[in-house]
C-alpha cells in the first residue's frame, strides 16, 4: 500500500464564477458597479464597490444616494480594477 496524499479541497470561490448582484438574496449576474464611500470613515479618494444586476441598479443606487455615499455608477465591463 502506498501513501497517496488526498486531493486538495476545491476552492470555495472559483475564480471563473461570474460576479453576482450585491442585493440581498439576488443571485443574478452583475452588470453594474456602484462606486461609493462613507465620508465619515473613508478618505475622499477611497471607493467601495457594490455590484448590481439591471433589476437592482436603481434600488441600490437610491439606498446609497440617500445616505450621501454614492459616487458613480459604471458598467461592470468598464470597471478599472480595484478601488
Amino acid at each position: 500500500m502506498t501513501d497517496v496524499p488526498p486531493d486538495p479541497a476545491p476552492d470555495p470561490t472559483p475564480q471563473d464564477e461570474a460576479p453576482r448582484c450585491s442585493a440581498k438574496g439576488c443571485r443574478d449576474a452583475a452588470v453594474w458597479a456602484l462606486r461609493w464611500n462613507n465620508p465619515k470613515i473613508h478618505t475622499p479618494e477611497r471607493r467601495k464597490i457594490w455590484l448590481a444586476c439591471d433589476a437592482h441598479r436603481e434600488h441600490l443606487s437610491v439606498f446609497l444616494d440617500r445616505r450621501g455615499f454614492l459616487r458613480d455608477v459604471v458598467p461592470l465591463a468598464e470597471l478599472d480594477g480595484p478601488a
